[in-house]
C-alpha cells in the first residue's frame, strides 16, 4: 500500500474532526444510568455498598482514558523552531509509555511508542511528541491506526525529510479473555520518506530503539 498524499491526510483529519465534534454526548447522569445497566448485566446488584459510587467513578474514569478526544493533534504540533544550528540528523524519542483502549472490547493496550524523524527545517519539543502519543492513545483505537495516525501527523505539521513510529503493545482483549495469550505483543511500525526509500537510516532507527525484527517498509 503506498502512503497516503498530504492533501488526502488533511481531508482524512478534518473529516476525523468534524465526526468527533458532531457526537452529542449523553450528560453525565445518561452516562452513570447506563454504567448500572451493565453493573446489572454482569449479575451484580449496583444499589449494593461497595458498587455505589462505581458508576461515578467509571464515568470520571472515562474523561480520563478518553481525554484525546478533546485535543487536536495538529494544533498541539505548531509551536516549532527553527534556529538548529544547522542540526539534520535522525530525532528519536523512544520508550513512551502509553495506556489505550481497544475499540473492539475497551480493554486496554498496554505498550510503548518510539518515534523519530529527519527534521528538514523545524524541530518541536520533544514533550509535544510524547502528548502527541497520549492524543491518539486515549481514545478507542487500534494498534494499526494508532501507529499510522501518529506518523502521519508529525508528517504533516513538520514537513520533514523522514518519519519512523514503532509500537509494541500488549492487547488485554487477548490476554486477559479469548485466547489467553499472556505473553503475545504486537508490534507496527509506519515508515515516510527517507525512512521508507533509504533502508541504511531505517536501519539506524531500528539499531537505536533496539529492533531489528521489523526491517523492512511498514505498509501501514
Amino acid at each position: 500500500m503506498s502512503p497516503a498524499r498530504p492533501a488526502d491526510l488533511k481531508a482524512e483529519r478534518k473529516a476525523e474532526v468534524i465526526a468527533v465534534r458532531s457526537i452529542a454526548r449523553p450528560s453525565p447522569k445518561e452516562a452513570e444510568d447506563a454504567v448500572r445497566v451493565l453493573l446489572r448485566w454482569a449479575g451484580d446488584d449496583p444499589d449494593r455498598e461497595g458498587l455505589l459510587g462505581t458508576p461515578e467513578r467509571l464515568v470520571r474514569a472515562f474523561d480520563e482514558w478518553f481525554s484525546g478526544y478533546g485535543v487536536d493533534p495538529i494544533d498541539l504540533l505548531q509551536r516549532t523552531f527553527e534556529e538548529t544550528d544547522g542540526y539534520d540528523e535522525m530525532v528519536v524519542l523512544r520508550d513512551i509509555r502509553f495506556e489505550s483502549h481497544c475499540e473492539h472490547h475497551i480493554a486496554p493496550i498496554i505498550g510503548r511508542a518510539h518515534v523519530a524523524y529527519l527534521p528538514r527545517k523545524r524541530v518541536v519539543g520533544i514533550s509535544k511528541l510524547a502528548r502527541l502519543v497520549d492524543v491518539y492513545a486515549k481514545r478507542l483505537q487500534i494498534q494499526e491506526k494508532m501507529t499510522a495516525q501518529i506518523a502521519n501527523t508529525i508528517n504533516e505539521v513538520l514537513n520533514p525529510i523522514g518519519v519512523a513510529v514503532v509500537i509494541e503493545a500488549a492487547h488485554h482483549c487477548m490476554t486477559t479473555r479469548g485466547i489467553h495469550k499472556a505473553s503475545a505483543t504486537m508490534v507496527t511500525s509506519r515508515m515516510l520518506g527517507a525512512f521508507r526509500t533509504d533502508p541504511s537510516t531505517r536501519r539506524e532507527f531500528l539499531a537505536m530503539i533496539g529492533n531489528t525484527a521489523s526491517a523492512q517498509p511498514s505498509t501501514v
